[in-house]
C-alpha cells in the first residue's frame, strides 16, 4: 500500500531526538504550559515575523478563540468558504455568530474574492479565508475589502504552514493566523495541537486568558474561558520538527512538480497563482472520472481521499442556515470531482510515476 502520508518513515529519521525530548519532559514532570510551550510559541512567532504565538489544544480552538477574542458573537456574520473542513464553520458557530458562505475559485478552490463584497451586510464583522490544501488565498484583495468595510480577518492556516505570498507567510495578513498541528499536517505533532499568531498584544492577552479558563493569574478569573492548552509533549515534538519544515515543504513542492509534469496534459492539476508559494498539504486533482480513478488506485494498493465529498452548505448539520443545492455551483462541482493523491516529503519519484500511470490509464 502507498499511504496518503507516511509518518512512520518520518519518525525513523528523527526518533532519537524525539525519544530524548520525551525523556527530558517526563523527568521534568512539567506537562502543561511549560518551557517548551513558551519556546515553540516564540520560535513559530519568529518564523512568521510576528510579535506573538499562542499554543492551544487544536486548530479548531485556534479559530474559535480568535473569533471569540475579537468580540464576534450572537447576531454577527462571518464570511467564509463552503469548501473546507467542518471545523472552520464550527468555530464560527461556537461563538453564536453566523457563517455566510461565498463560492470558490475554480482553479485554487479558495474563496472567490470577487464575490465577497456582495455578501457584506451591516452584520458582517469578519472574513475567514482558508488557505486550502496549502495554496494561499488572495490576501491582497481580502485585506483591501476588509479595510474598506472595517472588517476583521481570521486566517485559517491549518493546511498551509510555511506558505507565502510574495515572500510573506500566510497567517500574517489578518488579525489572527490559526494553525493546526494535527499529525498529518505539514508541521504535525503526535496528537492534537494548534497555534494562533498575531501582532496585537492586547488581543494576545485576551486569548491567553481564554485558553486557560479565563485566568489572569492563579485562580483569578477575569472572564469565562476554555480549557485549551498546548501540552509540553506536543510542544517538544513540534520544536524538533520545526527545524525541518522548510525542507519538508521543499520536498512536497518537488513531488508536486513531478505529479504535474506527468498528469497536466490530461487532467486538471493544482495551480500556483501569481506570487504564491504553495506548500502542497494535499496534491488534489479534478476529474469527472474521479470515482473510476479512485477505484483503480485502490485496486493497485494506492490510497487516495476525497477532500471534500459534500460542501458545507449541503451538510445536514448546517441545514438550519437555509442554503440549498445550486447556491454555490463551483464548490459543488469541486466536491464531485476532487481527489487527493499521496503526498508527503519522502514520497519516492518511482511511486509518483506509478500513481500517475494508474491515474492516466483510468481516464
Amino acid at each position: 500500500m502507498i499511504p496518503m502520508v507516511d509518518l512512520k518513515r518520518e519518525f525513523q529519521k528523527i526518533k532519537e531526538d524525539i525519544f530524548e525530548v520525551l525523556r527530558e519532559i517526563l523527568e521534568s514532570s512539567q506537562y502543561i504550559l511549560g518551557d517548551r510551550v513558551s519556546e515553540v510559541e516564540k520560535k513559530i512567532a519568529e518564523y512568521h515575523d510576528v510579535k506573538d504565538g499562542i499554543g492551544v489544544a487544536s486548530g479548531t480552538d485556534a479559530l474559535h478563540l480568535s473569533i471569540d477574542a475579537l468580540g464576534i458573537g450572537q447576531g454577527d456574520e462571518v464570511i467564509t468558504t463552503p469548501f473546507t473542513f467542518f471545523a472552520t464553520v464550527e468555530a464560527i458557530l461556537y461563538t453564536g455568530a453566523t457563517p455566510v458562505f461565498v463560492d470558490i475559485e475554480p482553479d485554487t478552490l479558495n474563496i472567490d474574492v470577487s464575490k465577497i463584497e456582495e455578501n457584506i451586510t451591516e452584520r458582517t464583522k469578519a472574513i475567514l479565508p482558508v488557505h486550502l490544501f496549502g495554496h494561499p488565498s488572495d490576501m491582497a484583495e481580502i485585506s483591501k475589502i476588509a479595510k474598506n468595510h472595517r472588517l476583521k480577518i481570521i486566517e485559517d492556516c491549518a493546511q498551509s504552514f510555511g506558505a507565502e505570498i510574495n515572500g510573506k507567510k500566510v497567517g500574517c495578513f489578518g488579525d489572527a493566523g490559526c494553525f493546526s498541528f494535527y499529525p498529518s499536517k505539514n508541521l504535525g505533532a503526535y496528537g492534537d495541537g494548534g497555534m494562533i499568531i498575531l501582532n496585537n498584544m492586547r488581543l494576545a492577552g485576551i486569548i491567553r486568558q481564554l485558553r486557560n479558563h479565563g485566568s489572569k493569574g492563579s485562580y483569578i478569573h477575569k472572564r469565562v474561558g476554555f480549557n485549551s492548552r498546548l501540552d509540553e509533549i506536543q510542544a517538544g515534538v513540534l520544536l524538533i520538527k520545526l527545524k525541518y519544515i522548510d525542507e519538508y515543504n521543499t520536498k512536497r513542492r518537488r513531488n508536486a512538480a513531478i505529479y504535474t509534469t506527468l498528469l497536466s496534459n490530461n487532467i486538471k492539476c493544482p495551480v500556483e497563482k501569481n506570487v504564491s508559494y504553495h506548500v502542497y498539504h494535499q496534491y488534489t486533482i479534478m476529474s469527472k472520472k474521479r470515482d473510476r480513478i479512485q477505484h483503480k488506485l485502490r485496486e493497485n494498493g494506492i490510497s487516495s481521499v476525497i477532500y471534500y465529498p459534500v460542501p458545507l452548505h449541503l451538510q445536514e448539520a448546517l441545514r438550519f442556515l437555509g442554503y440549498r443545492k445550486g447556491d454555490f455551483p463551483t464548490a459543488e462541482k469541486a466536491s464531485r470531482e476532487v481527489l487527493s493523491l499521496p503526498m508527503y516529503p519522502d514520497l519516492e519519484e518511482s511511486k509518483i510515476i506509478k500513481i500517475a500511470n494508474i491515474v492516466m490509464k483510468s481516464l
